[in-house]
């Protein structure tokens, strides 16, 4: 059994004449992402592998929640502008040893690949986490395993 966590940026900030990629995160950014991983790490969620989108706002987003759960992180150029083959072809290069993966991203691909995964539709806000359990023992095999919604939080969860 795995778990996947697919997390959304924290709010970031639109400075004039800066590039997508770069755009930095807002205070509200900064303090909502650490409260978020706080508030799963409250909640017994564990997570083993953390792989980011190597844009600013995603992986400041994600350094602040493996600061909290006090793992490593990894970025991946195929979670920026993703479409649901992207997050797939990520999923599948995963370590079999990992057992509860989160995915930091960008709305709308992030939104649209989890409303792909199950019937519970979300529109995941900055900050905003939704889980999957997924019954299989191998990443390889996601595409066809059977998916559980878990939960879903946003920063109005605290």
């Amino acid at each position: 059994m795995k778990t996947l966590l697919l997390i959304r940026h924290a709010k970031s900030d639109w400075p004039e004449n800066m590039d997508d990629f770069d755009r930095p995160l807002t205070e509200l950014g900064k303090i909502n992402a650490p409260k978020m991983a706080e508030f799963l790490k409250s909640k017994g969620v564990t997570i083993n592998a953390f792989i980011s989108s190597p844009a600013q706002r995603a992986r400041h987003t994600c350094e602040l929640f493996s600061e909290v759960f006090g793992k490593q992180y990894q970025t991946n150029e195929k979670l920026y502008r993703p479409s649901e083959n992207n997050f797939l072809s990520v999923i599948f290069d995963v370590a079999d040893d990992v057992n509860s993966l989160a995915l930091f991203s960008h709305n709308n691909g992030i939104s649209n690949f989890a409303n792909s995964l199950s019937s519970e539709l979300v529109n995941l806000p900055t900050s905003g986490v939704v889980a999957y359990e997924i019954n299989c023992d191998k990443w390889s095999d996601f595409e066809m395993a059977e998916k559980k919604f878990l939960y879903f939080y946003s920063p109005k969860n605290f």
